[in-house]
């Protein structure tokens, strides 16, 4: 038809006006990131001080703007507010946060039916007349998701991202001139991780983003072709790609690498470690909060973003449990969105707090790097087998590259990349379960040429339970 726009030049379009509006919001990143990295050098007493008055104008401006928050926090002063006082509020759930999303957005003009709305029909990321992002996740815990970023907010998501390694770059630890950044990620919308990890350290740092759900042939050419000097992504796909450059199939020499979205285990962290030699900056983040806790590549486990985010560890009933004891589940109060605040946000994740001082020399809390959602674990009528069993058999194969376990009603079905010796593998992983429990384990090994990763976020369900 005379007049029409063809599906591939109004993609381009939309793209074009995306990255005019990016252009500037980059530019307010890397004027926040001066701030940011200035504040990993903050005094534990600094530290407290800014997070505690950062609460009560976030809660202050919860209980004026959100019905939602305001009938959970009747009683609180948000004015006088601490962190030991959140233990006086109701955990708030995924299921709160999409069944009560009119009641808790801030803004006059935005409810769900529009977010959907504007899902539905951006051909590229985009910016509402109100300077809004809005992403989906893919549902994996069984609960859509629908969230709201508003400009501030991914500021300060992207410098909670990348200030660990912006204060490297800056004591000169990699090189000035000549960085290029390959970004791992799920490529297009409406998932947040594109945006969030497509951000340059550095005003001379090239990036190009390399869908990682693509074939790995493919992501292991364009890889190979960007001769990235910093690599960040999917900690499965990092870690596979350093088995390849182990036996000579990529030959890239980068010099910081920045995994996340994911659980980084050990078979992964040490396959980085051993071909490239560098330090690892892993991240555990969740599109509701945006960034919790990063490492800075020197000491163990990762830096909480405390100037950002509470974290409460609790127990089952939400009361905030000791340091040294054992914990049901880990709450996040996020306190830089302000259009869809999420207040003792069940994250799903379970922590444990590091002690002592880190070598990096800042005061931030340390937890341990996540091992992963306590709903990893397959559960059966007589025990319930933890993750780690099977990572613990399967990652430690040097002839498996990436692997998926599907629990079944007496033990699992497991796809592996690579060559397996198939009957070994069986006979390992069926000791295993019986070490822990499950005495007549069926397991069934098939070597698979691929992995199927999500479909929108680009994620690898590693361990698919039974429903």
């Amino acid at each position: 038809m005379v007049g029409s726009v063809s599906e591939d030049e109004s993609v381009i379009a939309a793209r074009t006006a995306y990255e005019r509006m990016r252009a500037a919001h980059l530019h307010g990143v890397q004027a926040a990131l001066e701030d940011h990295v200035e504040r990993l050098d903050w005094t534990r007493e600094q530290i407290d001080r800014y997070r505690d008055q950062r609460l009560r104008a976030f809660l202050g401006h919860a209980v004026e703007r959100s019905p939602f928050h305001a009938r959970r926090l009747r009683g609180l002063d948000p004015s006088s507010a601490t962190v030991a006082d959140l233990a006086r509020l109701p955990m708030m759930t995924k299921r709160d946060a999409q069944d009560e999303w009119d009641a808790i957005v801030t803004v006059a003009d935005l409810d769900r039916t529009r977010a959907e709305r504007i899902l539905a029909g951006q051909q590229w990321f985009s910016y509402t007349r109100g300077n809004q992002q809005i992403f989906s996740s893919g549902g994996s815990s069984g609960v859509r998701g629908v969230y709201v970023w508003d400009w501030d907010f991914f500021v300060s998501a992207a410098s909670l991202a990348w200030r660990m390694q912006a204060r490297e770059e800056r004591r000169g630890s990699s090189p000035a001139s000549g960085a290029r950044l390959a970004v791992l990620a799920a490529g297009g919308p409406p998932h947040a991780s594109t945006p969030l990890f497509d951000v340059p350290t550095t005003p001379e740092m090239s990036t190009v983003v390399i869908p990682a759900g693509a074939p790995f042939d493919e992501l292991l050419a364009a890889v190979a072709a960007a001769r990235p000097t910093h690599l960040v992504g999917y900690a499965t796909v990092i870690g596979r790609l350093a088995r390849a450059a182990a036996v000579g199939d990529l030959q890239i020499s980068p010099v910081r690498v920045s995994t996340n979205s994911e659980p980084l285990v050990e078979e992964d962290r040490e396959a980085i470690r051993r071909v490239w030699n560098i330090p690892v900056h892993n991240l555990w983040g969740s599109t509701e909060i945006g960034v919790q806790a990063v490492g800075c590549g020197h000491g163990e486990g990762l830096h909480v973003c405390e100037d950002e985010v509470v974290l409460e560890r609790v127990d089952d009933d939400g009361t905030p449990v000791a340091a040294d004891m054992p914990a049901a589940r880990t709450l996040a109060t996020g306190l830089a969105n302000r259009t869809f605040p999420f207040i003792r946000y069940d994250l799903g994740d379970q922590v444990t707090w590091l002690p002592g001082k880190c070598p990096c020399g800042s005061a931030f809390t340390r937890l341990a790097d996540i091992g992963g959602r306590r709903d990893d674990d397959f559960r059966y009528s007589t025990c319930t087998i933890p993750a780690s069993v099977f990572r613990h058999v399967l990652g430690t194969d040097p002839r498996v590259s990436e692997y998926q376990v599907r629990q079944t009603a007496g033990g699992a079905e497991i796809l592996a990349v690579g060559t397996p010796d198939v009957d070994r593998l069986t006979v390992s992983v069926i000791a295993a379960l019986r070490r822990h429990g499950l005495s007549e384990p069926e397991v069934q090994i098939r070597v698979v040429e691929r992995l199927q990763r999500h479909q929108t976020t680009g994620k690898l369900p590693r361990f698919i339970p039974l429903r």
